[in-house]
């Protein structure tokens, strides 16, 4: 398959993707791009930004899979500002905006992903696994991987995705980059799933995976 990956950071979703596919991955953060990069050397990275690629690029892939920035929607952070109200910004709606728009515009598979909110989100979500709210145009199940504990406490040396970023030279917080990854093994099973149903789609059979 040809995979676009967005708002790809240093890749969780990706890890055991394997090398068989072709994938794009999208992010604006050079340095960051650059970990991603030594992490995935087969992938084709991309320093750009990621809501404009969508738009201009998305007729190119078979499966997308889009991960925009979660701040402005997490209830973590929400709890964090409090009552003083503090650092308060308003939640950033290109999130919905990617979910409408692959919807009603994209022919292939796609999934967006982010936290679980401070609100209730203004697009009911396809999934919930774990810490993470998944859109998607086919049906995922919930898959066994174990359940993040403590992820507020995440450093560095966090090894719980198998990143280890100690010795990695970046002018950016370590611990909230670990933080943002979505589990591997639930990015694996989702791509799976995606192709289960291509696979499908080519012989009549999808339906079989709506439930």
């Amino acid at each position: 398959m040809k995979i676009l990956n967005l708002y790809a950071s240093i890749g969780g979703n990706r890890k055991l993707w394997g090398n068989d596919h072709e994938i794009t991955a999208i992010e604006n953060n050079p340095e960051i791009a650059k970990i991603y990069q030594d992490f995935f050397p087969n992938d084709k990275m991309i320093v750009t930004d990621a809501h404009q690629y969508l738009l201009e690029h998305f007729k190119e892939y078979d499966f997308i899979w889009s991960s925009p920035p979660c701040p402005s929607h997490s209830s973590i952070r929400f709890l964090m500002v409090g009552k003083k109200q503090h650092g308060a910004i308003y939640p950033d709606i290109k999130l919905y905006e990617e979910i409408l728009f692959l919807k009603y515009y994209f022919k292939g598979k796609w999934v967006v992903e982010n936290v679980k909110p401070y609100y209730d989100p203004l697009i009911k979500p396809s999934v919930i696994i774990d810490r993470h709210l998944f859109w998607c145009n086919f049906y995922i199940k919930k898959c066994d991987s174990k359940k993040e504990k403590n992820i507020r406490y995440v450093n560095a040396s966090d090894s719980r995705y198998g990143f280890n970023l100690k010795e990695v030279k970046i002018n950016h917080r370590k611990d909230q980059i670990i933080r943002n990854l979505v589990n591997p093994e639930i990015g694996l099973h989702i791509l799976n799933r995606a192709l289960e149903i291509t696979e499908a789609d080519k012989y009549g059979q999808s339906k079989l995976f709506e439930s």
